[in-house]
């Protein structure tokens, strides 16, 4: 389903974590479409400054904004109503609020308690957020005169699970799942209008991979602004489905190889995760380099590459968890 119609001064934008990052970014982007936004953070603070900042974009239509928290239903249901009372309709739909913390798939050093709070926390966020958003957004939208859509914000960790951060990749994965199915359903609604797509951001400089420390974009990621546009490009224009971004490193030819790897562990009947698994390290480089046409000569060279030491140890540091955001 092309979507392109929806880009226009009348439309209404309605974005969860829209104060910093990606959710900022198609703020901007669609203030200077014209179109009018209610936007929704959990930070106030940051958010009142986001307002200011979409507020100032020349043509921008009327902007609101509501502190929300995604993974309580009843804030959900709040901004629904705010929303409505003041469009009636809304048009885009971005599901896009989303936090990380350390959730490894259990813990020799830190109690149940609190590892399984990191994961409630993780997973009440990440994947219940967006559940209540999409549930309570779906009903209205698909049922509307004009044409809208649903962008829901995804992870390549949800695809390809990179080892280290399992509650993370569990709550992305389970995003993956409920977006497609999301999209099924609201292609079968009688005489519906309303389309649902997954936005799978690459390696982004934001605030879940350092941006919020004020640290220099590192050279291999895009910033929230580039990967917005390659998301408007592929929704908008082109009516794609899944929409996985790439960036400075990855290319879309490098992420379809680790995609095609980490099935084919399921039809290969390999071992979990066989990509960081010692035994087939080689196999994925030489298989990674086949792919993207590399000698065998480049390929050698490739093997005996190491995990960075703190994933070795059994969980990655901040820096190497931004860089596996984009694995």
């Amino acid at each position: 389903m092309v979507n392109s119609e929806i880009l226009h001064a009348k439309a209404v934008a309605v974005i969860t974590g829209a104060a910093s990052g990606i959710g900022l970014a198609a703020a901007q982007k669609y203030a200077k479409y014209g179109m009018s936004l209610y936007l929704a953070d959990i930070d106030g603070e940051s958010l009142d400054k986001a307002i200011k900042q979409i507020k100032e974009i020349e043509g921008v239509g009327e902007v609101f904004a509501l502190k929300c928290d995604v993974s309580s239903i009843k804030d959900v249901l709040e901004l629904k109503e705010k929303v409505l009372d003041e469009f009636g309709e809304i048009h885009i739909l971005m599901a896009n609020a989303g936090i990380s913390k350390p959730t490894p798939a259990f813990s020799l050093s830190t109690s149940v308690e609190e590892l399984q709070d990191n994961w409630h926390k993780v997973l009440n966020t990440n994947f219940f957020g967006i559940l209540n958003v999409c549930q309570t957004f779906a009903p209205i939208m698909s049922r509307q005169e004009n044409a809208s859509t649903i962008i829901v914000t995804g992870s390549k960790q949800g695809i390809t699970c990179p080892p280290g951060n399992a509650g993370y990749n569990v709550s992305k994965a389970g995003v993956k799942t409920y977006t497609e199915q999301l999209a099924h359903e609201l292609r079968n609604v009688p005489d519906g209008r309303c389309s649902a797509h997954l936005f799978v951001p690459g390696w982004v400089h934001t605030g879940l991979t350092g941006a919020k420390n004020g640290g220099p974009k590192p050279a291999g990621a895009w910033t929230p602004e580039q990967t917005v546009d390659y998301m408007v490009e592929r929704v908008f224009e082109d009516g794609d489905f899944y929409v996985i971004c790439p960036d400075n490193e990855a290319t879309n030819l490098l992420d379809k190889a680790r995609i095609q790897w980490n099935l084919d562990d399921i039809l290969q009947n390999r071992p979990a995760l066989s990509r960081w698994h010692p035994n087939y390290q080689a196999r994925f480089e030489d298989f990674i380099a086949a792919k993207q046409g590399l000698s065998a000569a480049a390929r050698s060279r490739s093997r005996g590459r190491r995990a960075p030491e703190s994933q070795e140890g059994g969980f990655p540091s901040q820096a190497d968890l931004s860089r596996f955001r984009a694995l």
